[in-house]
Parts: C-alpha cells; sequence; structure tokens
C-alpha cells in the first residue's frame, strides 16, 4: 500500500491537482460545479428548491455536467467523492453498506440511508447497488431526516433524479471496453410523442469476464453482466394537472461468496480458490404513478409505487477453500457450500400538500403507507463437487447436492407514516425549519422452516413450523433548524434532528444458537435503532463564486445501532444491537476556480465512535463497526479549448479512507487506503472520446472484515475507454 506522501508525488506527476495546497476541504456540500457550470446548483433535498449555497443542511451535490466529468454510473462513484460517507461492497450484489457521519448498516438490515429515486423511496437495501441510468443530479443529506423522509433516513438521504422528457427529440449513445475484457454500452432516447406528451427512454448494458482471478477454477471470481431499462411518459393534461408515469427494470448476473477467511483484514495475499463457482441473480422492478395538480392555494401531489426485489446466491461454504483443503473435509470428512434466496414486492402511496413557495411561511403535510411482503431463506448443502443446488422455498432433493441446514421466513408489514414541515423566513437573514414526523412499522413474521430444520437449543423456548412473531416499532421523529444570514453570502445554521429506523427479525432460533455458542448481543428480535444529532455549520462563497468555503461539526447519540454476526452453527446472517453508541465529528470543504476551466475542489471528514453500554465485556470504549476515522478528497477537473470546435478534458480524483473498524472487538482494523482515479478525453460539439483508469495504481486491499475472518476483496484496476455521440 503507497503512502500518502508516495500517491501525493504521483499525482503532481499526473499534472492537475495538487496545485490545491491553498484549499481547505469538503464534507459538507457540493462535488463543485464542472469548468463550463458557473451557474447556482439548486437542490431539492428539503423537499423545495433552493440554492445548494442557502439551504441550511449538510450537502453533496453532484449535477449532471459532475456526472458526466467524473464519469459517475454506480453508487460507489459518487460516494467515493463524498466525504463522510463510505460504501462496503461484500458479498453479494445485494450487500452494500453506506456509512453516513458513523450510522452503519449490515447484511439484511435496513438502510442506514433513505434513497430516494425521482421521488419514490426504495424500499429494500437490496436495490441500492445498481447502475445509475441517465441521471440530472444527485444529492446526499448528511445527518437524521427522518423528519422528511421517514424511518430509515437515520443517517441522512441519497435523492437521485433523473434527467427528464424533451420536447424536441434528442438522444445520446456512450459505448466502450474496459480491461476485464469487458464491454458496455448507454443510450437514452427524448421527446414528443403527442401533444402535451413527451416521453424518455434510457437503458444500459455491461458485461465483463471480471478482474479477480480464482486461481482454482482458472477463470475470474467476479464476471458481471447487467442489463437497465428505465422508461417515463409525462402528460400535461392541464396546465395545473401532470401525470408522469415511470417504469424501470435492472437484471444482474455476477457470483458471490469468494471469501478468503484471514486474522488480519490488512492481509490481502490469498488468492480466491473457490472450488464452487456460484450464482448471484438479482431482478429489480420498479413501476411508479405520480399525478400533480398545481393551483394558487399550492400543490397536491399523489405518487403511487410497486417494487419487485428478487435474488438468489449460491456459492462455497466455509472455509471457502477446495474439497480436499477445506477446515469441515479435514475433520469430519464432508464440505459444505451454501444457497440463499431473497424475494421482496412491496406497494407504496404519498399524498402530499405544499403550500407556494414565494411566502414567508411555507407549508408541507402528507400521509405515507408502504406495505412490504418478504421471503428470505438460507441454508448450507454437502458438497460433493457436482455444484450448488440453487434453494428458493423447500429444501434441496438433489441426492448430489443434499440439504444440511435450512432456515426459512416470511414477513407481512405494513408501516405508515404523517408528517409536516414548515419554513419560516422571519426576514432576509432569519430563518426556521421545523419537521415532525410520526413513523409506525408493524411488522409480522411466520416461520417456513421444516420441522426437522428447525434449530431447538436445550434451556431456549423450541422452534415451530407456522409460528408467527410480531412486533410494532413506532417513533416521533422531529427536525429543528435555526438559519441566520449576516451577508448574502454567508450562511450560517445550527439544529437538532432525530432519527429512527425499524427493528426486525432474526431468523428462527438464533438467539438461542448464539446464546449456546457464547455470542451476547444477537437476540430472534433486533430492536429500532434512534439517533439523535446536535449540528452547526457554515457555508460562503465569494461573489464571483471562484471560492467557495463550507464547515459543519456534529454529534450524535445511537441507542441499538447495528452489528453483523454470522452463526457457522446454522449458517445464518444475523443482527446484533449494541446499546448505546456517541458519534462526533466535523467536515470542510472548498473549491476554487484559480483559472478558466480549472475547478480544484478539496473536503476531508473525521468521524470518531464509541461503544458506550454492550452485554458483552471488553467492548465498551472501542471503536463502531465499519467506521472510518476519516476521509479525504482531493480533486482537478479542466476543460480548456483545443481549437474553436474540440475542448480537452481532464480529471484526476483522490481519496483516502482513514484507519477503519469492522466488528464490536475491534479484533482488527484497516490501514488507510489511497485510491486514485483518472479521466481524459477530447471532446467535440456533439460527441467525446475518454480514456478512463479507476484505482490506477491498482491497490490491493480488502473490502470488508467481518467476524469470523471474513474479508471479501476490493476491485483492483480498471481501465478502458469510451466514446459518446449526442444527436
Amino acid at each position: 500500500m503507497k503512502s500518502l506522501g508516495t500517491l501525493s508525488r504521483l499525482l503532481a506527476g499526473s499534472a492537475l491537482l495538487l496545485a490545491s495546497g491553498a484549499l481547505a476541504q469538503t464534507t459538507t456540500t457540493p462535488a463543485a460545479p464542472t469548468a463550463t457550470d458557473d451557474t447556482e446548483i439548486l437542490v431539492t433535498a428539503l423537499r423545495r428548491s433552493e440554492s445548494l449555497q442557502n439551504v441550511p443542511a449538510s450537502i453533496t451535490a453532484f449535477t449532471s455536467k459532475t456526472i458526466e466529468a467524473a464519469g459517475i454510473v454506480r453508487p460507489a462513484d459518487f460516494i467515493g467523492l463524498t466525504p463522510n460517507v463510505n460504501l462496503v461492497q461484500t458479498q453479494n450484489a445485494g450487500s452494500s453498506f453506506v456509512i453516513i457521519r458513523g450510522i452503519t448498516q449490515a447484511r439484511n438490515s435496513e438502510p442506514s440511508v433513505a434513497v430516494v429515486v425521482d421521488g419514490v423511496q426504495q424500499v429494500n437495501a437490496a436495490q441500492f447497488n445498481q447502475e445509475l441510468v441517465d441521471i440530472e443530479q444527485i444529492e446526499v443529506l448528511k445527518g437524521p431526516q427522518g423528519a422528511l423522509y421517514g424511518r430509515n433516513a437515520i443517517g441522512g438521504a441519497i435523492i437521485i433524479t433523473s434527467k427528464a422528457p424533451t420536447d424536441e427529440l434528442a438522444g445520446k449513445i456512450t459505448a466502450g471496453v474496459d480491461n476485464g475484457f469487458g464491454y458496455f454500452a448507454r443510450a437514452n432516447l427524448s421527446g414528443p410523442i403527442a401533444e402535451n406528451v413527451k416521453f424518455r427512454i434510457a437503458g444500459t448494458w455491461y458485461d465483463t469476464d471480471g478482474f479477480i482471478p480464482n486461481t482454482f477454477l482458472n477463470e475470474d471470481a467476479d464476471p458481471f453482466k447487467e442489463f437497465n431499462l428505465r422508461g417515463n411518459l409525462l402528460w400535461q393534461a392541464t396546465p395545473e394537472l401532470t401525470v408522469d408515469l415511470r417504469g424501470a427494470v435492472s437484471l444482474l448476473r455476477t457470483q458471490a461468496f469468494y471469501y478468503n477467511i484471514v486474522s488480519d483484514v490488512n492481509d490481502v495475499s490469498l488468492p480466491v480458490r473457490v472450488n464452487n463457482a456460484g450464482i448471484n441473480d438479482r431482478d429489480l422492478y420498479n413501476a411508479t404513478l405520480r399525478i400533480q395538480h398545481d393551483s394558487d392555494i399550492g400543490t397536491f401531489t399523489s405518487t403511487t409505487s410497486y417494487d419487485k426485489v428478487t435474488e438468489i446466491l449460491t456459492g462455497d461454504g466455509f472455509n471457502f477453500l477446495p474439497i480436499p483443503e477445506s477446515l469441515l473435509f479435514q475433520f469430519f470428512g464432508f464440505d459444505i457450500n451454501q444457497s440463499q434466496y431473497l424475494d421482496v414486492s412491496a406497494w407504496s402511496q404519498e399524498f402530499r400538500y405544499a403550500s407556494p413557495a414565494d411566502k414567508p411561511l411555507q407549508v408541507i403535510v402528507g400521509a405515507y403507507g408502504i406495505g412490504t411482503q418478504r421471503y428470505i431463506s438460507t441454508g448450507n448443502l454437502i458438497d460433493t463437487g457436482n455444484g450448488v443446488t440453487p434453494i428458493y422455498r423447500t429444501p434441496s432433493t438433489n441426492p448430489l447436492n443434499p440439504q444440511q441446514t435450512f432456515l426459512a421466513d416470511s414477513q407481512d408489514n405494513f408501516a405508515w407514516a404523517l408528517f409536516g414541515n414548515a419554513i419560516w423566513k422571519l426576514n432576509d437573514q432569519l430563518r426556521v425549519d421545523a419537521s415532525l414526523r410520526y413513523d409506525r412499522d408493524a411488522r409480522e413474521n411466520t416461520t417456513l422452516t421444516p420441522a426437522n430444520f428447525l434449530p431447538n437449543v436445550p434451556g431456549f423456548p423450541p422452534g415451530v413450523t407456522g409460528q408467527v412473531r410480531k412486533r410494532t416499532f413506532d417513533a416521533w421523529q422531529p427536525k429543528l433548524t435555526l438559519t441566520w444570514k449576516p451577508a448574502d453570502n454567508v450562511t450560517l445554521f445550527g439544529g437538532w434532528s432525530r432519527g429512527f429506523r425499524s427493528g426486525g427479525f432474526n431468523q428462527t432460533g438464533v438467539g438461542g444458537v448464539a446464546a449456546s455458542n457464547g455470542i451476547v448481543g444477537v437476540n430472534d428480535i433486533f430492536e429500532a435503532e434512534i439517533a439523535e444529532t446536535f449540528e452547526i455549520g457554515l457555508k460562503t462563497q465569494t461573489a464571483d463564486r471562484l471560492l467557495t468555503f463550507n464547515a459543519s461539526a456534529f454529534t450524535t447519540k445511537s441507542e441499538n445501532s447495528y452489528f453483523f454476526v454470522f452463526l457457522a452453527a446454522n449458517s445464518t446472517q444475523n443482527l446484533g444491537n449494541v446499546p448505546e453508541t456517541r458519534i462526533k465529528g466535523f467536515e470542510v470543504d472548498a473549491t476554487l476556480r484559480p483559472l478558466p476551466g480549472l475547478d480544484l475542489i478539496a473536503g476531508f471528514g473525521y468521524t470518531d465512535s464509541e461503544i458506550k453500554r454492550f452485554p458483552g465485556p471488553g467492548v465498551v470504549g472501542n471503536q463502531a463497526p465499519l467506521i472510518s476515522r476519516y476521509t479525504l478528497n482531493l480533486t482537478g477537473n479542466y476543460r480548456r479549448p483545443l481549437t474553436e470546435t474540440l475542448d480537452l478534458t481532464a480529471r484526476v480524483d483522490y481519496r483516502r479512507t482513514g484507519r477503519t473498524w469492522f466488528d464490536v472487538e475491534n479484533s482488527t482494523s484497516r490501514d488507510p487506503i489511497d485510491l486514485v482515479d483518472t479521466r481524459l478525453g477530447v471532446a467535440g460539439r456533439n460527441w467525446s472520446l475518454t480514456g478512463f483508469a479507476s484505482n490506477l495504481f491498482n491497490i490491493k486491499y480488502n473490502a470488508e472484515f467481518s467476524p469470523g475472518g471474513f474479508v471479501f476483496k476490493a476491485r483492483p484496476r480498471r481501465y478502458g475507454v469510451e466514446a459518446s455521440f449526442n444527436f
């Protein structure tokens, strides 16, 4: 792993970036506009369109120009540019954990952040890691936002807005290749189809052999195929009435469970050597209907949405080595592999009223409801060298792959909420934002595990097929912010907010299994998490917008935060609760445009956590899992005319992620990681040709360490070239 100093010298040799020594760094504001974007950035994260520099909140915003310049096509791309925000990608496509200001996530948990795509909140964390198709703007709002976005907005909110249909026929095609060897294509088409009716359709395809070798099978462990399609039909029925219909599908095919087992997360010496390539197939579907009516008294909006998520995983089991070398085979004469299946369907409905935005007092009130059906099964099978049988709802009957363990549960959940928020502009200098939301989440879990597979531990109630468990989680989520503008280009704000994340059910009987194996904090039910945050912030920029500086500081008390435990005894992934954690930190950022066409951006975020209460000894005082001590971002973005019709484009992004802890015991911590991404190209009036590289210096590191020594390799260097044509 290269040191920070070495990487800095390499960056300097790359030419663009580190003239930014005079800059402070960015954690609370926008990824700066690109060189050709000197207009004011408007954001909608607080439910109304406002200037980014005036809005009293810590928001990082990415405009369409920034998205194009930075090559943002997946969530990891923009999260890597956002201070104090991390993404852990591990195990399978649906296991991607967002960590914002120390609020973490784990497998099978509720999200740590509300992800809102075109006004509709994603219903399951397995939806997050997918290609970003035809995006206009991305906003990352930090700190508890439950008052605005409801349960699961405990760490913040990510607002993703697609490009709107156009009045004239227009489109774009992008195609490229990478060193996978892979190829990809992205395209969109938009325009009118009838009077007052417009459409937009966009799709992507990516196919690569992979980047991480499996030396046992002599093939890559991470081949990847993904197809995405999104469509939008917009009907302006009357000047006041708009009908917006959207649909999306995402189909992904890759592999999972290619772990190594080590004691130190920094150990990257072992190659992947699983004898089962396995599968990871994920299908996502969404349909949304939004009806909006504008009038002199305000705007009324109805949003109806349906989502379907299915994901099947198969692969090697512990300890992820070929059969003769596996630990189980050596001790018991057999090896195992595994299968997991997730099936979620949900509908949601929101009604909202917003008063006119040009009044000193602005009000939004509404109601929200979501019904969710969820099924999950997990299990181990005897590995006889004949592959893995995908297991959906019933145990394997394949004599070449007999079932060893099997657990299955279904959930029938219904949550509803009432909410309201107000903005009161007392005068040109003073403003009060107040929000309040009540969420109630009723959950019902039915045990579907056949009796012969139920774990029954002496001293604990026996599991019963058909057993129904019910719990209701509810909370009031208030938010209050005071804003003072002592000058036109200076915004000071401070506030308090409370966030709530629902609890839920581990699979039947794991509490007894955990206790019998000496693991504390894990029960059949995990409790809801509550986080309370105090924050102060500053935003300022020069009148010509050539220099922007922002800063914020926060302190958070979290009760019942999640942590992850894998129980090898019944091959289950479970959540436990940390009774109390204290998190504190700060963020600073700056953007400078020293020359026409050159943007220099810097950002720094610091997070310190401490476990204050825990049922087991030796944990109090430790760092909370998955939290990195700091993030450092430096960016240089340059666009310069070469001729009257040809521009040079260049960009370098550097990110340093500080020391990271992964379990409550702090048994190991990952050393800081330094990554560099670059893009260099030429652009004409309606075309561009760009070379790109992510993880330019091919830094080897593990994306995650989980209890038991499981480490999952991060993707090494990826590079390639792409061409785009607009029409």
